[in-house]
């Protein structure tokens, strides 16, 4: 199973950074895409004439716009600061207001060559383009190498910010010069602006790595980097979501499997692997034999499928594998749970007939629809990635493979965006993209349709004819990386996690030691059901215990004191709300039974309702 990569060439970790330049993380908004790529792409030319009037010795490299901003990369010899983007600001506003037109002229090459002729940057570029003449903009006094569009003129921009400062490597090869990349972001309006802005202030504040080290979920180490460990609290968050999956799984008829994570690689050499993902990879020496360990968890599925004749009758067969794979990411671009080396795949390999693929691949979009409403994500998108430069497979097979899975697409009445090149090697691909309460989305779930990985393989089935024939064979995953999929959701939460997936699901508040005992005896009856209980007997207020439960993100406080004794009763305090805007808030439910509580426990996590 391939997953997408991010194109993210930064050599630093800022959350910020990788919220706005990672699309597959992105913020949207409800101006039209074209009209603010244009925008953004406009304000990235005035960020840089104020660079360059601030700083007349920089030279700059590429400035495009990104989803919902820009960036530029310069090189300048002096370290910029925040500091220092408050006067590029102030800079920006006064050449907006002189209203300066964006004004495009077509020159010959030779003349770009000598118009840039200080920076090495634009040359490389002017060299690389194919046409006898290269395109320029020029805004006031600053011209750069640029196709275009943009806007009429600079007073179009009525709300922008810059964000932040990072590093970027030159064309994101580490092996080029680290350049300054300033990252901005313009709107149409100044509302507009302020609510990506809160959106962003709220997405850091809800930053996955530092909630799952508060919450004590998981933790990385220097030791082990992109590596991360998952502690008691951490699997249990994972064990609920995993004992979901598998319940799903086992309603639609896969068989679970297990592979080895290391492979001989004679047999990436087959797949396909070795020529077109190797640089992804990490290899091993057995007994002086060269071996592979899996980046992907299809080549093992496909030996199961060898370990025995095959019939049609036996299909479709449907095999889910939890596969531990590792894959080589570059330091630069680790960032927690979202981009690691090593992940579970929440993988499945269908070897069918031809005339069962639509049916097969909708039963499939129905799981993950069904699937991903369970954790609250009830707005998504699909996307088509076709064909890319490096594959395996003749046109024929591509041709054949793209037109079902379009049709299935529109079979199901679906919208979808085209990604032509983005495919798998093997196979083009369905991609899902889920949205979260801060309007970014995330690629997950993807349906991918393989006819030559059978073929490359040999694999067999006796037909109804007593012939030989080849299989297809779809690859998928629903949550795609379970480790990413844990990210996505305490980002989505806040942390605030619904009850059936909170590690703590109540915790008992005694006022003193003299309310242990009735306290105990409430926390057995909640134990015997199971449920996931704590008593906090510490000796301090009661005000100070509800503030570390609300800090511990626990969905159901009990309260024990001298009237809940005497009523025989307990009190309640709980989430409002496990939506985006009632986060951290409680409503206190007084003189409740026991039993009543067990019931309403029950009725929400058996349900796995978001809201208790």
């Amino acid at each position: 199973m391939e997953f997408n990569k991010l194109n993210d060439s930064n050599s630093t970790n800022s959350s910020v950074s990788n919220l706005i330049n990672n699309s597959n993380n992105n913020l949207n908004n409800n101006s039209n895409d074209k009209n603010l790529d244009i925008l953004n792409h406009s304000t990235s030319h005035v960020m840089a004439s104020a660079i360059k009037k601030l700083y007349p010795q920089v030279k700059f490299a590429i400035g495009p716009s990104i989803k919902n901003g820009f960036y530029y990369d310069f090189d300048l010899d002096k370290a910029i600061t925040p500091d220092d983007l408050v006067l590029i600001e102030k800079e920006m506003k006064s050449i907006i207001n002189k209203n300066f037109k964006f004004e495009q002229n077509r020159i010959s090459k030779k003349e770009a060559l000598e118009l840039f002729k200080d920076n090495p940057y634009k040359i490389e570029l002017i060299n690389e383009i194919d046409d006898d003449y290269v395109s320029i903009y020029k805004t006031g006094d600053f011209t750069d190498l640029c196709a275009g569009p943009h806007i009429e003129s600079t007073s179009q921009i009525k709300a922008f910010k810059l964000l932040n400062i990072a590093g970027a490597y030159w064309r994101g090869n580490e092996k080029n010069k680290m350049l300054t990349r300033i990252y901005g972001t313009a709107f149409y309006s100044k509302e507009d602006l302020k609510d990506y802005l809160e959106k962003l202030e709220l997405a850091k504040r809800s930053d996955h790595r530092v909630l799952g080290k508060n919450l004590e979920l998981f933790t990385f180490n220097d030791e082990a980097p992109g590596f991360p460990f998952f502690h008691p609290k951490g699997m249990i968050l994972q064990n609920e979501i995993l004992k979901y999956w598998r319940s799903e799984h086992e309603k639609e008829g896969y068989n679970e499997i297990k592979t080895p994570i290391i492979l001989s690689n004679e047999l990436w050499k087959i797949s396909g692997h070795w020529d077109n993902y190797k640089e992804n990879m990490y290899f091993v020496k057995i007994d002086e034999n060269d071996y592979a360990i899996k980046p992907m968890n299809c080549v093992g599925a496909i030996l199961i499928y060898k370990s025995k004749q095959r019939s049609y009758r036996d299909f479709p067969l449907r095999f889910a594998e939890l596969g531990l794979v590792h894959r080589h990411e570059k330091s630069g671009v680790l960032h927690g749970l979202f981009r690691v080396r090593s992940f579970t795949q929440d993988d499945a390999h269908i070897f069918c007939l031809e005339s069962q693929l639509e049916n097969e691949i909708i039963k499939i979009m129905e799981l993950i629809d069904r699937m991903y409403k369970v954790f609250g994500f009830n707005d998504y998108h699909v996307e088509l990635s076709t064909r890319p430069l490096k594959r395996i497979g003749s046109d024929d097979v591509w041709d054949k493979a793209e037109d079902t899975l379009k049709s299935v697409i529109e079979t199901k009445n679906l919208s979808y965006k085209i990604n032509e090149g983005e495919g798998a090697f093997y196979g083009p691909k369905i991609d899902f993209h889920i949205k979260d309460c801060l309007d970014r989305t995330w690629q997950c779930a993807t349906i991918q349709l393989d006819f030559s990985m059978p073929q490359k393989f040999d694999l067999e089935y006796t037909g109804q004819d007593n012939e030989k024939h080849k299989p297809v064979m779809i690859h998928r995953v629903v949550l795609g990386s379970i480790e990413r999929f844990i990210g996505i959701l305490i980002e989505h939460y806040s942390g605030n996690l619904p009850p059936w997936l909170s590690p703590v699901q109540v915790i008992i508040l005694p006022i003193s030691d003299k309310y242990y005992a009735y306290a105990f005896d409430i926390y057995n009856k909640l134990k015997e059901k199971n449920y996931r209980v704590e008593i906090d007997n510490r000796i301090e207020s009661l005000n100070k215990k509800i503030r570390q439960a609300e800090m511990q993100k626990i969905p159901y406080m009990i309260v024990i004191g001298e009237n809940e004794i005497k009523t025989n009763t307990i009190t309640i305090r709980k989430k409002l709300s496990f939506t985006f805007e009632n986060k951290g808030k409680t409503q206190d439910l007084k003189e409740i039974t026991i039993d009543k509580f067990l019931d309403i426990l029950q009725d929400v996590i058996e349900n796995k309702k978001i809201k208790p």
